[in-house]
């Protein structure tokens, strides 16, 4: 359905409806609709305007599939196509320097990225095999996990996308709104309902959240993006602290377990962390919560700038208590209940690597692939191996990992032994375990620099000189400022650019951020002033940090900590 041009789009019944128009505050307008402010403000905005972005997929069936890429109406190939998880990839030979400079028709190949939304991390054999015959007849076998529990495809014609298609839904899965200024993929605990520890599983609002939300016209014209987290493990386990809005699981004194509401966390070149609204939401009450936060974002959020309009924007010009307000007055008509926050993780790992017992006395064993890189042939044995040790279920994590659920006692060597032969590691050094790359410049449009091979090599240098480091490390790498690896808040961080080296030349290379963390003592890593790293020098910089680390630290101490108290000369 095409927008309308001068109001928002008629709701069904049991959502919010728009809001009136309020007064103007800012000079200029911020493009809020919930202010008045319905023209578009730039061509983002507009091409939202001039149609829907779920549309598009028609589109595509009936014309672009047909006639090919060269097909493609510009404002579909670039904007509403993401709707559907599609991204044009980075076109083959163009370096990092070129990124800035060339126009986007000139950096885009004729092929997609395609995106797969795996709400909560949930798969099953049949899905994940689903999967491993699309990344190898489609694909050329790409299919990378992201740090959003998603799989990524790349080499995707458009000829091949309605079967794509047709293959991955007839196991229930959907690209629906997987990219795009929509609710993205829901992060949810990948041990919900299993894990021996959980507070609450969250499972029945990740799914009423998908039905009513998912795919919506009422709300596939969003601001921005919008990411959201459901968990209830005390682990905290979805890095609730940078979603848009997170429900994170805690246990009131009087009430019992529920979720504690946090809004306006996100990362890239101006990251904030989400703040807490102070409230306890009961399990059947987090789908109507969540629709107002998301109706707020939508009314309210800001339209003018791409770069201000993420929800984080609104709730710093705002404040926690406004925020509150307009969420219980205006979209649910009731007072949200006063609750507790969450209390502190007992471990740093978050990712449920390893073997463990779940509350059914049955066990789940997580694994670490390097950097989330993954093919269809490797899936397809994972698949394999998880079914002929009586499971059907697969999780994939917020951390790039994946695990196998429901196996018997007697059958986890066995299983743990299969994994191992793959290069699947259940019990992986810190490095292997700890070290996370985005896309980078292999396929990304918006890359300076390669990732996923430097984090595999990288993972290989630091285990043979460092082969006695056991403290818990992350290692974020990405390819550009936009923090899709979230390099603000890696134990060491590094933000591709391109630097000078030591003869002069320009060369792919890393700025440096250390001592972020999620979770415990959550916090944006320190740049250390004119720190920048060459590729080449990569390894051998990390090498040196964590021996003074090894030598410096005090007991129990761990490394963001003491990035924080280091000085500069030890950090660089």
């Amino acid at each position: 359905m095409a927008t309308t041009s001068d109001s928002v789009e008629a709701q069904p019944a049991s959502e919010p409806a728009p809001r009136a128009a309020r007064k103007v505050t800012r000079h200029r307008g911020e493009g809020q609709w919930g202010m008045g402010h319905h023209t578009p403000l730039n061509a983002n905005e507009q091409f939202k305007k001039d149609d829907d972005g779920l549309n598009v997929r028609t589109r595509i069936e009936t014309i672009y599939a047909h006639r090919g890429f060269d097909s493609i109406d510009p404002s579909d190939l670039r904007g509403r196509m993401r709707w559907w998880g599609l991204y044009t990839q980075r076109k083959e030979g163009i370096d990092g320097g070129k990124t800035a400079i060339l126009d986007p028709h000139e950096l885009d190949a004729e092929y997609f990225m395609l995106r797969v939304r795996i709400d909560g991390g949930r798969l099953t054999v049949a899905q994940l095999n689903a999967i491993a015959e699309v990344s190898q007849q489609y694909a050329r076998g790409t299919a990378d996990l992201t740090d959003r529990q998603n799989i990524q495809f790349h080499w995707i014609r458009i000829e091949d996308v309605p079967a794509i298609w047709q293959k991955l839904e007839a196991v229930g899965l959907s690209t629906t709104e997987a990219c795009g200024d929509t609710p993205r993929v829901i992060l949810g605990s990948p041990v919900a309902g299993i894990a021996a520890d959980e507070i609450i599983d969250g499972t029945p609002a990740i799914d009423e959240i998908q039905r009513r939300f998912i795919g919506n016209p009422a709300f596939s014209n969003l601001p921005r993006k919008f990411k959201s987290a459901v968990s209830g493990s005390p682990l905290l386990d979805v890095a609730h602290e940078i979603n848009d809005v997170a429900f994170v699981g805690v246990v009131h004194p009087e009430h019992g377990p529920g979720f504690d509401l946090w809004v306006g966390g996100g990362l890239s070149t101006n990251p904030k962390l989400g703040v807490r609204l102070g409230t306890w939401v009961p399990l059947d009450e987090v789908p109507d919560v969540f629709g107002g936060v998301i109706g707020i974002f939508r009314d309210y959020g800001y339209r003018r700038l791409r770069n201000r309009a993420r929800l984080k924007f609104l709730v710093a010009d705002w404040g926690a208590a406004k925020f509150r307000q307009v969420l219980e007055d205006e979209y649910l008509k009731y007072q949200l209940v006063d609750g507790p926050a969450p209390e502190q993780p007992a471990g740093v790992w978050r990712d449920h690597v390893g073997v463990h017992r779940q509350n059914d006395g049955r066990f789940y064993v997580g694994f670490a692939p390097r950097v989330g890189r993954m093919d269809g042939a490797l899936l397809a044995k994972v698949a394999e191996l998880a079914a002929a040790h009586g499971s059907d279920r697969l999780r994939t994590t917020a951390e790039q990992k994946m695990l196998v659920l429901d196996v018997p006692e007697d059958r986890i060597d066995s299983l743990v032994a299969g994994l191992e032969a793959l290069d699947l590691r259940v019990s992986p050094s810190p490095f292997r375990r700890g070290t996370m790359a985005c896309t980078g410049l292999e396929y990304c449009k918006l890359a300076i620099v390669e990732t996923k091979e430097r984090g595999r090599t990288l993972i290989d240098e630091l285990e043979a000189r460092l082969p006695d480091f056991d403290e818990p490390l992350s290692i974020n790498i990405n390819g550009c400022p936009n923090s899709c690896a979230r390099i603000q808040v890696g134990d060491i961080g590094l933000k591709g650019q391109l630097v000078t080296d030591e003869h002069g030349n320009q060369v792919e290379g890393y700025q440096v951020h250390l001592g972020g963390a999620l979770g415990l003592e959550a916090g944006f890593g320190r740049k250390v002033r004119g720190l920048k790293v060459t590729k080449d020098d990569l390894a051998d910089y990390i090498e040196r940090l964590l021996t003074r680390f090894q030598a410096d630290r005090a007991d129990g101490e761990r490394f963001a900590q003491w990035a924080a108290r280091a000085g500069e000369e030890q950090l660089s």
